[in-house]
């Protein structure tokens, strides 16, 4: 029997919008089809300088870049973007298979990363991920809040406030908020975490986490009595105070 993913849509009703920059036009192509047999509105642009452009002029929902490019690799492109307070979610594509090289594409505020080869369906699975979580994509329902002392999140509109206050996160702070809050007073490890935020691991390494954790903290906790609690030796949890 054949699933069908719910279709994803901005909240307005409009297809979503996807930029796919890759410098091999067969591969632009493929993706291309793919991405519009799921409804989606798509641009392509073959390097770096080119897709700054776009974005600018497509305004997308997401971006899937590549990282090695003849002329503004990838990480550039991103920091370009990101130096622009511009929070599009970025799913990474790279031929490269390290570790480190998928830690340095996340800590530089890329959202996912897929290696080549790769298959069509995962790039799909991974975009709808990040645009649900960056909440530039919706498959209507209801519209459920999530409460932790004076902390709320809300999972549809995606606004986060605490004692009134809204708090801007990234689509991976807001997951990981997320993952935490549906948790609340239960210790999370970082393998837990790593595989529910990113749906994988890093051989181990565990400075994303870290990095995220304290993310979330200068954000939630600053001036505040603290909601996220580390559990040395074990990982992180999140609870009211008493």
């Amino acid at each position: 029997m054949t699933t069908v993913s719910p279709t994803l849509q901005r909240p307005d009703g409009a297809p979503l919008r996807v930029l796919v920059v890759d410098d091999e036009q067969m591969l632009t192509d493929l993706l291309s089809m793919a991405l519009r047999m799921e409804g989606w509105t798509v641009r392509t642009a073959g390097s770096g300088y080119e897709a700054l452009d776009v974005v600018k002029d497509f305004g997308p929902d997401a971006v899937v870049l590549d990282i090695m490019m003849p002329d503004l690799d990838g990480m550039s492109v991103l920091h370009r973007l990101r130096h622009a307070d511009n929070d599009v979610p970025v799913l990474f594509l790279t031929a490269k298979d390290g570790v480190a090289d998928r830690v340095a594409g996340l800590t530089a505020g890329g959202d996912d990363y897929v290696t080549k080869p790769f298959s069509l369906e995962e790039v799909v699975a991974r975009l709808r991920g990040l645009m649900r979580r960056a909440g530039t994509a919706t498959t209507g329902g209801d519209d459920p809040v999530l409460r932790v002392g004076d902390l709320t999140l809300n999972e549809d509109s995606h606004e986060v406030e605490r004692s009134g206050a809204q708090i801007e996160l990234t689509a991976t702070e807001f997951e990981l908020l997320r993952y935490l809050m549906r948790n609340p007073r239960r210790v999370l490890s970082k393998a837990q975490i790593l595989d529910r935020v990113w749906s994988y691991d890093f051989g181990g390494r565990s400075s994303v986490v870290e990095l995220y954790i304290s993310y979330l903290r200068k954000k939630i906790d600053a001036g505040r009595e603290p909601l996220i609690h580390t559990v040395r030796g074990v990982g992180y949890m999140i609870k009211a105070p008493q």
